[in-house]
């Protein structure tokens, strides 16, 4: 365990800042942001680890892990550990890729678990129970959460310090966003109160045309002066959309193109906005 030193020269716990990537609308670049953040992460020398939230196992194909029924640990296993009352192990069930980052994987079994947690004592708190031991050896956890907003979502939302909302730059996708809006104001309420919004990411975008242009700037107006909107745009790409299934990332497989540099900018974003957070946070300690 990585430890810093408080005022007093009491020893602190360094903690993992954890951001649920959610959306419950799917096709909005979620699993691949998740990703490629995730790697330009680690590329700027962070300990990452990715959490796959999706009964379909979209992020556990994505990364490489082709067949996840076959999997002999995933997410639900240490789910259902937590609800039994047994013991975690440190690692346990954590899967190594080749770019630098660890997985905890998912597959279909996650569906059965979002149904028993329905009716489990303390049911919002299951994954941060999982996540509690990992929070000490890493610096951020990235949760690829399902496309919807039920119970697994809400694990989710209950164990983040943050939410980044990826979201394609269409008219009907801010009507969607409304609805996550309240969900999170909900868990901020009742659950996790210092849960906040790290930002809405628009996703798919096409800068050349006048429509893409328009939506970009319907979004920046209308919700802009409550949430941060990324200046950085993920631009919509053939190419991004084809390596999905390849195992590696879009720095692997296309690393001087758009959308590498899209994602690049927007880790340097993100980093940048843990530091004022960080600052922040120190100036009120004091």
């Amino acid at each position: 365990m990585r430890v810093a030193h408080g005022k007093r020269g009491d020893v602190i716990a360094k903690k993992a800042t954890t951001i649920a990537i959610v959306n419950q609308k799917g096709g909005t670049a979620k699993t691949t942001t998740c990703e490629n953040l995730s790697i330009g992460l680690a590329m700027e020398g962070k300990k990452v680890l990715l959490v796959d939230v999706d009964p379909q196992g979209s992020l556990t194909i994505s990364m490489g892990w082709q067949q996840p029924d076959e999997l002999p640990t995933t997410l639900s296993t240490l789910m259902q550990k937590v609800m039994g009352d047994q013991p975690i192990q440190p690692g346990e069930g954590i899967l190594h890729h080749t770019e630098g980052v660890d997985l905890i994987p998912a597959n279909i079994e996650l569906a059965g678990m979002e149904v028993a947690l329905v009716n489990s004592m303390n049911r919002e708190k299951m994954l941060k129970q999982v996540l509690d031991n990992a929070k000490h050896d890493y610096d951020y956890i990235l949760l690829d959460c399902t496309p919807s907003l039920g119970m697994l979502t809400v694990n989710a939302l209950a164990a983040a310090d943050t939410t980044l909302i990826p979201m394609q730059a269409q008219y009907l996708s801010a009507k969607g966003l409304e609805q996550l809006l309240q969900t999170i104001g909900k868990v901020r309420r009742q659950i996790n109160p210092k849960l906040k919004i790290e930002g809405i990411l628009l996703t798919m975008t096409d800068s050349r045309t006048t429509y893409g242009k328009q939506i970009d700037n319907l979004i920046r107006q209308g919700y802009g002066r409550k949430i941060h909107v990324f200046e950085q745009t993920i631009p919509r790409s053939v190419r991004a959309a084809e390596i999905s299934t390849t195992g590696g990332s879009i720095y692997q497989h296309d690393p001087k193109g758009k959308v590498a540099e899209a994602y690049k900018s927007l880790t340097k974003e993100v980093l940048a906005n843990a530091e004022k957070q960080r600052k922040l946070s120190s100036e009120r300690a004091r």
